[in-house]
């Protein structure tokens, strides 16, 4: 049911799940961003590169019970894609939101993102791919004439940057991440300020790394 790493997207390209072909999403990223949709892409609803996809739960998801947490784990133990969550957060689903939120980022190490409806996560795709095209144009062995631009990190890689600080993993990144909100405010903080989120021991290590 995951075919990670058999889609190959197209540089600068998303590739959609034919079922998102006549949504509000779809209609939003045509012009934006170059759509193409394939049947077949079975757990991932939008593949950004060969190497992040985004998994996403609506409103009705949420309602309706626990199909699109067997979904999500299913993805994990299936594939070696990163994944970015997108779930719609409204009136309705809001209840359900800390659920997700510990299932998606503590039990299985993703990347959550909320939204507020289809027309927010239309413009946060469109915001990841512009970071993924960035992100490739970086990488040489992809493209030797872009190497030397400058880029901001996509946000799965700043999540997985910080990952790599020794005594770091998956859920202080995450909380680090969310209390200082950036690498270069992460960069700056003080001993206190670090071991207030982190605890004395994994503090003094991200503060000497």
């Amino acid at each position: 049911p995951v075919t990670a790493g058999s889609i190959v997207v197209p540089y600068g390209h998303v590739v959609g799940n034919e079922k998102w072909r006549e949504s509000e999403v779809a209609q939003r990223l045509q012009g934006k961003v170059r759509l193409i949709f394939e049947d077949g892409l079975g757990l991932v609803d939008f593949h950004l590169s060969n190497r992040i996809c985004i998994l996403y739960i609506s409103e009705a998801d949420l309602v309706a019970g626990d199909e699109f947490k067997q979904r999500l784990v299913r993805f994990r133990n299936a594939s070696s894609l990163k994944a970015i969550v997108i779930v719609e957060k409204t009136q309705i689903s809001d209840q359900y939101f800390l659920a997700v939120q510990k299932l998606v980022v503590l039990e299985l190490g993703m990347v959550l993102l909320p939204v507020a409806n289809q027309g927010e996560a239309s413009q946060l795709i469109i915001q990841l791919v512009s970071s993924c095209v960035r992100e490739q144009s970086k990488d040489h062995s992809s493209n030797p004439f872009l190497g030397k631009q400058h880029a901001q990190l996509a946000e799965p890689a700043v999540f997985h940057t910080v990952q790599h600080i020794p005594g770091v993993g998956k859920t202080k990144s995450l909380l680090l991440l969310q209390h200082f909100g950036s690498i270069h405010r992460l960069c700056n903080a003080s001993r206190d300020e670090l071991e207030q989120v982190v605890g004395k021991t994994v503090a003094q290590q991200v503060y000497t790394f």
